[in-house]
């Protein structure tokens, strides 16, 4: 062969679906950018793996990531983490220092060396690899892949010594066709279903499966609550589609209703679901492609795993249609009292704008932002896998480098971010120039933490820490050479935002406001 080891790995990933990877050059990872079409360069380590991950939410497919030995592994370790929480299927390639240089059990002050960089991630991690030679790298790449992809998906961390990175590459072996799991316990999920009234949750792994989830749905007369990660599924303005996040009381009490909480692609997870405490029925059936890692904190009745397609329609062929239809009009409902409320009116004209701006292939990209909150729960959700949301493991300053992941894949992107959190990013703002990617970046700009400082007032502490000195951002843009406009208040939002989306290029927008949290964030679970 005469391709290197660094090639033979891109080969792989972008066949497998990385058809872009995201990294940053190093002295021990040059190999990557020496073999053929290069990573798209980012500004640092840890936004390279949250571009990886945003590419992964929005396409469904393998999103890759190249960093460097030592501190630059490290860096990446939050992001990787963030991965973990939402399941993405992300793989992570390091270097590691060179085998010539290493010996075992012993540091000795090689550049970069650490005892043991794979045991970084690990306790994250889906499965790590440490090949050391071309052969063995030729061995576990594929499955490398494949392991992140198969369910229940999650990243997969893989390090290889810079000295075997340009090395050769060794024929890769004879890939194995996977065989398809069979479905099991459709007759007992059809049991606890029949002649009952249905709820059904959609979670992240039903994305890929939305027709087929509208399809039971409306064969039970089931309305659809989707989980943050499986927003569209099915399309907010399907008629089985809630289209609002449970924490708001109208839905939680539909919820409770119900007989049976049909819960298809998991996501019963603390965020949620209020930490369990939200209403639900006494009788709850999941729906899995796999079982999950970590058992559900909830007893179900009935579990049925298989290939979700084939599991949902073998539902629909056990159990016997039932009349009705989710209730007309509640998203509207809640909105518009949402609108009305003083307290609240500025977010719901914040979430209009948005969707004035946006196009049905648009992403939202959301940062742990108090905007990022409202948008992430409550916009509209024209198709599964419009929406990136850190909700699992709650990174902030994922906002800007998970959306250069999604607009790499080809999509417009609004990426609304605060201002205390896009200064963890603020060097992706070079990255969108340089890589003329189209985002909106939307900076909602409170002063400061504005969660934290919503807390301290609720607890009656000083507010202390939550105060912050942000640089005037349309300047900061002009610096980078990205355009920009300064908005006055939310109000005139609409069209410079719908402007920004329109014209195909990176820009930014800085609006200032206050805006009282929603109710899907944790200060507010008991009102």
């Amino acid at each position: 062969m005469d391709t290197t080891v660094a090639g033979q790995v891109l080969d792989v990933v972008r066949r497998r679906g990385a058809t872009a990877v995201f990294g940053l050059p190093g002295v021990h990872n040059l190999a990557f950018w020496n073999a053929g079409t290069a990573p798209v360069v980012v500004r640092h380590e840890q936004a390279a793996v949250y571009a990886a991950d945003g590419w992964a939410r929005t396409t469904g497919r393998l999103g890759a990531a190249v960093v460097t030995t030592g501190p630059g592994a490290a860096n990446a370790v939050a992001a990787f983490g963030e991965a973990a929480a939402a399941r993405s299927p992300v793989l992570l390639v390091a270097s590691e220092i060179p085998q010539a240089l290493r010996r075992p059990g012993r540091v000795r002050g090689v550049l970069h060396e650490s005892r043991d960089q794979a045991a970084l991630f690990a306790p994250l991690a889906k499965a790590v690899f440490t090949p050391r030679t071309p052969a063995d790298v030729a061995a576990v790449i594929e499955e490398a892949a494949a392991t992140a992809l198969a369910h229940p998906r999650g990243p997969v961390y893989l390090d290889v010594p810079a000295d075997v990175l340009g090395q050769p590459a060794v024929a890769l072996p004879p890939v194995a066709e996977p065989v398809a799991a069979p479905v099991t316990g459709l007759d007992g999920a059809a049991a606890v279903l029949a002649g009952s009234r249905v709820v059904l949750w959609a979670g992240g792994d039903a994305a890929d499966h939305a027709d087929a989830v509208a399809a039971l749905a409306v064969h039970l007369a089931a309305p659809v609550v989707a989980s943050f990660r499986g927003r569209g599924v099915p399309p907010t303005g399907h008629p089985a589609a809630v289209g609002l996040p449970p924490h708001e009381p109208e839905p939680a009490a539909l919820i409770a209703s119900a007989d049976v909480l049909l819960a298809v692609g998991g996501d019963l997870d603390g965020m949620n679901t209020r930490n369990w405490t939200m209403p639900r029925p006494p009788r709850l059936v999941l729906v899995d492609a796999a079982p999950p890692v970590d058992p559900p904190e909830w007893a179900a009745d009935a579990t049925v795993t298989g290939p979700l397609d084939a599991a949902l329609a073998g539902l629909v062929a056990r159990t016997p249609a039932a009349p009705g239809r989710a209730p007309a009009g509640l998203r509207e409902a809640v909105l518009d009292r949402l609108r009305t409320d003083p307290a609240t009116a500025e977010a719901v004209t914040l979430l209009d704008a948005v969707e004035h701006a946006r196009t049905p292939d648009t992403v939202l990209v959301c940062d742990m932002a108090v905007a990022g909150y409202w948008v992430g729960g409550y916009a509209a959700a024209p198709a599964p896998r419009r929406l990136a949301y850190p909700v699992g493991w709650g990174t902030l300053g994922f906002g800007l480098p998970a959306a250069l992941g999604a607009a790499a894949a080809g999509h417009p992107v609004i990426a609304v971010c605060g201002d205390g959190g896009l200064m963890m990013a603020l060097g992706e703002l070079a990255t969108l120039v340089q890589e003329r990617l189209p985002v909106a970046v939307l900076v909602v700009d409170d002063g400061g933490y504005g969660m934290l400082r919503y807390d301290q007032r609720r607890a009656g502490h000083p507010e202390r820490g939550v105060d912050l000195v942000t640089p005037h951002f349309p300047a900061l843009a002009a610096a980078f050479g990205l355009p920009a406009t300064d908005v006055a208040s939310v109000a005139e939002l609409r069209g410079p935002l719908a402007a920004a989306v329109a014209s195909g290029g990176p820009h930014l927008l800085r609006v200032p406001a206050v805006l009282l949290p929603p109710r899907t964030t944790s200060p507010r679970w008991a009102e």
